[in-house]
C-alpha cells in the first residue's frame, strides 16, 4: 500500500515540474493519509440522529367518519306478509244489486222480530217442505252473532244430518282449511245453508223447498249484518241474487244483497270433484277477505 502511495506522488510531482496544473477527480473525496495511529472517534461522538416525529393527521370531521353497516344480520330475513295477500287478485266491478222487497219490510211475520238462537229453534220445529219427513237434525247454522264474513252453501249433507253442524263432512274439512288461509279462522265466521235440511241423496233442493227456508236465511243475514257475504255454490248464488245466471258469469263481481257486499265463488264440495276449480275459488275468497278488511 505504501508503494502505491509513493508512485502517486512522484507522477503527480511530475506533472507539477512539466507546468501542469494540478489532476482534480470529480466527486472524489480527499481524504488525508490515513495514520497508523489514527483511532476512529468512538460512536457516542456522534450526534445522534433526531428521529422525526410522527405525522399529525388533520382530525376528521363527524361527516368524514366511517359509519356503522346496515346490513341485516346473517340468515335474517325480512318479514312476509300474510300469504294469502301475495299476488293478490284486484276487487273486481260490481255487479248485481238486491233489495229488501216491500213484502219483507211489512211483513208481520213472527220471524220479523225473532234472534238468531230464536230463528235455531224455529228451523227445528219446521215442516214447511217434505224434507223434515226424512231429518235425523235439522242444520240452522253456527258462528258467532258479530261475524264479518257469512259462508253460506246449499244444504246439510249426511255428516251434516247427523251432527245438526254445518259443514262437518269432507267439504266442510276443506272450507275450514280455507277460511284459515285466508286469516280467518272458522270460529269467527257464521256458516249455514240455503235449506236447513238434507236433500235425499244430497240432491239440489227444489223450489219449494228453497222457497219454505229463505226466510229463515234472510232473517239470520239481517240480524248479523256481516261485512261480506260468501255464496258457495250456485244454488246459494241463485237463491240470493235471484237470478238464473250460471255461475261461471256471476263469478269476478262484487253484488250488492241488501246493502251487503256478496261474493260468489265454487262449493266446496266441488272443488274436490274439480281440483282445477281451486284456484279461481282462492282468487274469490281472497277477494272477500278483502272487502272484509275494508268493511270491518
Amino acid at each position: 500500500m505504501t508503494g502505491a502511495r509513493e508512485l502517486w506522488a512522484r507522477y503527480l510531482e511530475q506533472r507539477a515540474q512539466l507546468g501542469e496544473s494540478p489532476l482534480v477527480i470529480q466527486g472524489a473525496r480527499q481524504h488525508p493519509p490515513e495514520s497508523p495511529d489514527r483511532v476512529p472517534a468512538p460512536e457516542a461522538a456522534i450526534p445522534p440522529t433526531t428521529p422525526e416525529p410522527p405525522r399529525q393527521e388533520p382530525p376528521r370531521a363527524e361527516s368524514d367518519a366511517p359509519r356503522p353497516s346496515r346490513s341485516r344480520s346473517p340468515g335474517k330475513k325480512p318479514k312476509a306478509g300474510p300469504r294469502w295477500k301475495r299476488d293478490m287478485p284486484p276487487i273486481p266491478p260490481r255487479g248485481m244489486v238486491v233489495t229488501a222487497a216491500t213484502s219483507d219490510l211489512f211483513s208481520e211475520d213472527p220471524l220479523k222480530e225473532a234472534s238468531l238462537d230464536a230463528v235455531a229453534a224455529m228451523i227445528h220445529e219446521c215442516t214447511q217442505c217434505g224434507l223434515c219427513e226424512n231429518r235425523n237434525n235439522a242444520v240452522p247454522g253456527e258462528g258467532p252473532g258479530d261475524a264479518l264474513l257469512a259462508v253460506v252453501g246449499e244444504g246439510p249433507g249426511a255428516k251434516e244430518d247427523e251432527t245438526g253442524r254445518p259443514f262437518v263432512g269432507r267439504a266442510g274439512e276443506l272450507l275450514t282449511e280455507i277460511l284459515a288461509a285466508i286469516d280467518l279462522p272458522r270460529e269467527q265466521v257464521y256458516i249455514c245453508n240455503v235449506v236447513k235440511c238434507r236433500p235425499p241423496s244430497n240432491r239440489k233442493p227444489q223450489q219449494d223447498e228453497i222457497d219454505a227456508c229463505v226466510p229463515y236465511l234472510h232473517r239470520q243475514l239481517e240480524i248479523l249484518k256481516p261485512a261480506v257475504i260468501l255464496a258457495m255454490g250456485g244454488t246459494a248464488a241463485e237463491t240470493l241474487l235471484g237470478t238464473r245466471q250460471s255461475l261461471g258469469s256471476l263469478r269476478n263481481k262484487v253484488h250488492e244483497f241488501r246493502g251487503t257486499p256478496l261474493v260468489v265463488t265454487y262449493h266446496p264440495a266441488a272443488l274436490l270433484r274439480n281440483p282445477n276449480w281451486k284456484k279461481p275459488t282462492w282468487d274469490d275468497v281472497r277477494i272477500a277477505r278483502q272487502l272484509v278488511d275494508n268493511r270491518g
